[in-house]
């Protein structure tokens, strides 16, 4: 699922050199689904800086090559996709589009933006794979516009769970993170010490998040 690179593995150390990677064990996030999490991790904040941005471009190109995918044009899950889909895109020297997360409800009342035309192969890419809802979605319009299922979704972070690996390979579009909860998971035992809150809850809710999510709300009822 996840290339070998020596850029690959640096993924995750900077992600939490950069407090991209937030924890709350006490009380912790809320994904979309409701479901409760002792992290979080914002991609967003990739974009202000310039040397995760080349490292993230950098890791995504060697993806797209290790693989052997030749994409017409690339195209971003709206709205935090866009960045690193337009780094990726203008060092392939590539066009970009992007979906929405529903149509417009005025003007051209699109759902793609930019330019997508049938028959073009393409790679997908987000920012952050939960349950995969959003960028499944992005295929599926892409399979409309185009006729052609993309090549793969990449994305900078996943949790890997909810069996998420599974669907986007039903979907024909295999997920290509570059960095999963178990790779930040190993750069954290080597600066945690054992027993720590912080590790303990992240290894319990590696194990099985819904468990930890359903103790949580049980501790603190």
């Amino acid at each position: 699922m996840i290339g070998g690179t020596e850029s690959v593995r640096q993924v995750a150390g900077e992600l939490l050199r950069i407090g991209a990677v937030r924890f709350a064990t006490d009380e912790p996030f809320t994904f979309a689904s409701g479901m409760k999490s002792p992290m979080y991790c914002d991609n967003r904040l990739t974009m202000a800086h310039p040397e995760v941005r080349d490292l993230i471009t950098r890791c995504f190109t060697e993806q797209v090559a290790s693989r052997h995918l030749v994409p017409d044009t690339i195209v971003a899950v709206a709205t935090a996709g866009i960045a690193p889909a337009a780094w990726l895109a203008h060092h392939l020297r590539l066009p970009l589009a992007y979906v929405r997360g529903k149509a417009k409800d005025h003007g051209r009342r699109r759902k793609v933006e930019g330019e997508l035309n049938p028959g073009q192969r393409t790679v997908v890419v987000e920012d952050l794979v939960t349950t995969g809802g959003s960028a499944l979605d992005a295929v599926a319009a892409v399979r409309e516009a185009t006729g052609v299922v993309p090549l793969a979704v990449l994305c900078i972070f996943t949790y890997n769970h909810f069996g998420v690996c599974a669907r986007f390979a039903a979907a024909g579009s295999p997920l290509v993170p570059l960095c999963t909860l178990n790779q930040l998971l190993d750069h954290l035992q080597a600066r945690l010490p054992p027993g720590d809150a912080v590790l303990d809850a992240l290894w319990s809710f590696q194990r099985d998040p819904g468990a930890w999510g359903r103790q949580h709300i049980e501790k603190h009822s």
